[in-house]
């Protein structure tokens, strides 16, 4: 008698533009021996391109727009309910531009991942590719963490260099920035789908079940 098939990791994507990190993870996810599955995307903004692209993927979408609730409390709620009616095991931020309530990340702890366009602790927050480029950085890049409720600060899973060329503009960094996202991101999520990554109580990483003594990281190229 042939036994079930086991159900790989639900991971559930939520993205407010393009998608093109999405796209990067479909692709991952579509190869055999990917261990986790993308069962739907979200977003907060019903015309994000990131639909269209889960849509042509055959993945379920859903929209919380986030200008038809009173305050961020009660887009979270709203937000919160689709989430657990779709029981993900992992929640990957692809260009989610909200900031959640702690209520909300309390309720996915460990369970949240975020990408960010620096090198982190540096550059919270937005406009980082023009930060790095005004304070004369020879390396910037891309930093995946877990999502706490301190923004933007939670901890560090990995980072991807980037180098700054000194005729570089916003869109020549951002571009050279966004391929290494593409890069890193599925690896990070295959990580986690396969067990090996995890986060503790005390908001420490931890892979294959020991302390992440350093934040992995892909030197400049």
């Amino acid at each position: 008698m042939q036994a079930d098939p086991v159900e790989k990791p639900r991971i559930l994507v939520l993205a407010s533009g393009s998608g093109t990190n999405l796209q990067a993870l479909v692709e991952a996810t579509r190869e055999r021996d990917f261990p986790g599955e993308i069962v739907a995307v979200g977003s907060n903004r019903p015309q994000a391109f990131a639909l269209e692209r889960a849509a042509q993927a055959g993945i379920e979408t859903f929209t919380v727009d986030h200008t038809s609730h009173g305050s961020r409390e009660e887009f979270d709620a709203a937000l919160r309910l689709e989430l657990e009616r779709r029981r993900p095991d992992l929640i990957v931020l692809a260009g989610f531009m909200r900031i959640l309530t702690q209520d909300f990340v309390r309720a996915f702890h460990g369970r949240m991942l975020n990408v960010h366009p620096s090198l982190l602790p540096r550059y919270r927050g937005l406009n980082t590719h023009q930060r790095a480029i005004d304070a004369g950085d020879r390396v910037h890049g891309v930093s995946i963490h877990f999502v706490t409720e301190d923004l933007d600060g939670g901890p560090v899973i990995a980072q991807a260099e980037v180098p700054v060329h000194p005729d570089d503009t916003i869109e020549s960094l951002g571009e050279r920035v966004q391929e290494r996202e593409h890069l890193l991101y599925p690896i990070v999520v295959r990580w986690f789908c396969e067990g090996r990554l995890s986060l503790s109580g005390d908001d420490q990483v931890l892979f294959d079940g020991e302390p992440l003594p350093r934040t992995l990281t892909l030197p400049a190229t």
